[in-house]
This record gives structure tokens, sequence and C-alpha cells, in this order.
């Protein structure tokens, strides 16, 4: 699989090791450093290339949207339209001192991001901590954390859901996008507790009875 990756961060790299080890080629994009995004190309590894986030979003059977939520809107605008495009959004709504939400519970980040791309088959995933996925392994001891995904196309959400179990997560369809209003702000809790409350990196495990 093709996969056009916008934005250079920790999240961008994180995930696309994984998936440049399983095969896929990338086309990372979206960083104002040349040399950072090459960097970060190299980091990833084989089958990595750089480009525009319009020739990302070209190249890409899926699109990752791996910026911080302010930069969002920019990186989509110089993508293009995306029309027809599996969109996998990893972008919360975080402010950007990690103080608190941008946006919720009415809506979500990643509705208002649907906004702006409205023929692109939008969906969001939030993946492990950036530092979980550098660090070799997704696991809590025995355990493999529980990733929950939300968007309205039911193709678009498998082949995120496929994305994601290739990181070793368990992956839960928690529905359509508007309960992004609810995800989002759970994610912003780990947050708090990761690192206000200093109990370093911590995940979701979704416990079923039968």
């Amino acid at each position: 699989m093709k996969i056009g990756i916008i934005g250079a961060g920790n999240m961008g790299t994180g995930l696309g090791r994984y998936w440049a080890r399983n095969g896929h080629q990338l086309m990372m994009s979206f960083s104002k450093d040349p040399e950072k995004l090459r960097a970060a190309a190299e980091a990833i590894g084989s089958n990595t290339q750089v480009g525009t986030p319009a020739e990302a979003a070209e190249y890409g059977d899926v699109v990752l949207l791996a910026t911080p939520y302010g930069a969002a809107p920019e990186a989509l605008r110089a993508a293009g339209g995306l029309s027809g495009k599996i969109l996998f959004s990893c972008v919360n709504a975080l402010r950007p001192d990690f103080s608190g939400m941008a946006v919720g519970t009415t809506s979500s980040g990643a509705e208002e991001l649907a906004k702006l791309v409205p023929k692109a088959r939008f969906v969001l995933a939030l993946p492990p901590f950036a530092e979980v996925l550098h660090s070799g392994s997704n696991t809590f001891g025995p355990e493999n954390p529980s990733v929950f995904f939300c968007g309205e196309d039911r193709e678009a959400k498998s082949v995120v859901a496929g994305l994601l179990r290739e990181i070793g997560v368990e992956v839960v369809d928690a529905g359509a996008l508007r309960n992004a209003r609810y995800l989002e702000p759970a994610m912003m809790l780990l947050v708090q507790l990761a690192y206000p409350l200093q109990m370093g990196p911590v995940g979701f495990k979704l416990l079923r009875r039968n």
C-alpha cells in the first residue's frame, strides 16, 4: 500500500516505521525545514520518499494527517481537496500548551477538520503516545492497548483498522465521527495522567464481559 504522510513529527515517523517494515511505500511531507523532512524519511528507512502535501495526497492510497491541531487546517489546504481519499487523522484537538481542549464536546476537532475536506473519507484514530511508538513495542506488560477509531465510511474504517493492527494494538470501532467528541477528551485524560500526574506512558484497554 502507498501511504502519504502529512506531518514529519514524532507521530508520523513513529507510525511510518511500523508500516515501512511491513512493506508499505511512504511519502513524508509538510515541514518548513527540508532537512527535517529528509531526516524524518531517513529515520523511517527504506521505501520512504519526501514531497509536498499535495504530492503526498496524490501518492497515497491512504493519507495520514499527523500534525498539531493548530497546523492541520494549513496542512489540509496544502494537500488539496483529497476527493475520494481515505484520510486517517491522528490529530487531537489539544491546545498548544496541552492545558485543555481547543474543541469539545458539542463538536470535535475531527468534525471541524472533516468540514475542510468534505469529499475525503475521514477516519479519526488516536494511537498510543509517540514515545510509545518509538520505544520498539506498543505493549503494556502482557497487554496490547485498545485504540478507538470513528468515521462514516465503512470501507475506509476497515483500511485504517488494518493499518492500526500492524502496529500491535487492539482496534475498537467507536462508531460515527461525532463520537470523536468523547474520544478526544478521553485521550486528553491520558495526557494529564502521563505528564502532570507523572504516571508515565499510559493507555486504554477495553474490557468486555460475556
